[in-house]
């Protein structure tokens, strides 16, 4: 697994993932521009989640929501805009990749605009049968 730099903490345990701290940034991300809270909360809830700590505040994000047996889908990674560049997006890819829940699944997806090189360096790759995928997407319902 990736070694953060000095300073910087992973965690998982649910009662240390900071649900305003996502909020904060999702709200304002290009895929969940206006969530509430409430929804942010509800998400963390539901999934598996990790997050980076830098002194005492949460700087990165990601959760997996899976049936834990065939399919994972990771989503709203993200890392604050001050703290990129550390490789703290790898660290959080690497821990759910080595996640006892998670090995031996058949696939795994994500969505993502201007992120393809960091997925493909852990083997995503683009869906080579997009006549096979289908989405229902609501981009008004966060408003």
């Amino acid at each position: 697994m990736s070694a953060l730099p000095k300073g910087y903490v992973l965690v998982d345990a649910p009662d240390r993932i900071d649900a305003a701290a996502a909020h904060a940034y999702l709200t304002r991300s290009y895929w969940a521009e206006g969530i509430p809270l409430e929804t942010v909360e509800r998400s963390i809830a539901a999934s598996l989640c990790v997050a980076v700590q830098y002194e005492g505040r949460q700087v990165a994000f990601a959760r997996v929501v899976s049936d834990y047996a065939t399919f994972a889908y990771l989503a709203d990674v993200h890392v604050i805009e001050d703290h990129r560049g550390r490789g703290l997006s790898h660290a959080m890819l690497e821990h759910f990749l080595a996640h006892p829940r998670l090995l031996g699944l058949r696939r795994w997806a994500l969505f993502t605009l201007d992120a393809q090189s960091l997925y493909e360096r852990y083997g995503w790759s683009r869906y080579p049968y997009p006549e096979r995928m289908m989405t229902r997407d609501d981009p008004d319902v966060y408003r």
